[in-house]
């Protein structure tokens, strides 16, 4: 008895263990209105998300994963057109009948397919709700890396909880803005993006509960709970995201 009893305990330890899709790579798991989202950090900007049956990729590039090995996406969104964003390769091997891929305009006209989403407009998609979100350099001399107008952030909106990936850009006045964010993903690697400061008073400006620095390179993050020390009702969270 003692046999079987060891025997089936093992065996559902095992299919607990591999029910996770990806337990390669570090994870969280946060807790909605409507379940579980675990979110997956694959590398840079790369970013894999399991909600309920659907799975999400952000920016899937085969640099940082075998996608040929990877969930299939119900959902495929692309910030911008940059080769360490923006990967052909990856996005077609995640493809199924019935995936989704919302992109920039510029990234669109090379994929040619696809759902390309303006800058403040919204679509719902697989049930979760879409805005896309300027991003763009502010910083004179750095604007010719992400000019204004052509590259996109995105809100996700799932479960009730609001979910935001800048993307590739400094801290906007329409990032400012932005209103009850659970769970904001701010890239830290200047001179293409934000420096520590300016990801500081991005944080300060809008408030997300849970805060993940991503894109941050060799960029020192040693120094932002300093940063953000005055900062009330704000986790910053930092994972594996070279």
């Amino acid at each position: 008895m003692k046999t079987a009893i060891a025997s089936y305990l093992l065996l559902a330890l095992s299919s607990t263990i591999s029910a996770d899709p990806l337990p390669q790579f570090p994870s969280d798991t946060i807790e909605t209105n409507d379940g579980p989202l675990t979110i997956y950090f694959i590398g840079h900007a790369t970013i894999m998300m399991k909600y309920k049956n659907l799975i999400i990729h952000i920016d899937p590039v085969s640099e940082y994963s075998d996608y040929k090995k990877m969930p299939k996406a119900d959902l495929i969104l692309v910030t911008h057109e940059h080769h360490d964003h923006f990967d052909i390769q990856a996005i077609t091997s995640l493809t199924k009948k019935g995936t989704a891929v919302v992109l920039n305009n510029a990234a669109r006209n090379i994929l040619r397919s696809g759902q390309a989403l303006e800058q403040g407009d919204s679509a719902i998609i697989q049930g979760i709700t879409i805005k896309a979100i300027p991003a763009y350099n502010t910083t004179a001399g750095r604007d010719k890396f992400h000019p204004q107008g052509r590259d996109n952030g995105y809100v996700l909106n799932i479960g009730g909880r609001n979910i935001y990936l800048a993307g590739d850009t400094e801290n906007t006045p329409e990032m400012a803005q932005l209103k009850e964010i659970d769970i904001a993903f701010l890239p830290v690697n200047q001179p293409y993006t934000m420096t520590p400061e300016q990801f500081a008073q991005a944080v300060k400006d809008f408030k997300p509960k849970i805060v993940y620095p991503y894109h941050y390179g060799e960029t020192d993050l040693s120094g932002l709970p300093e940063l953000l020390k005055d900062v009330k009702g704000t986790e910053l969270r930092i994972r594996p995201m070279k």
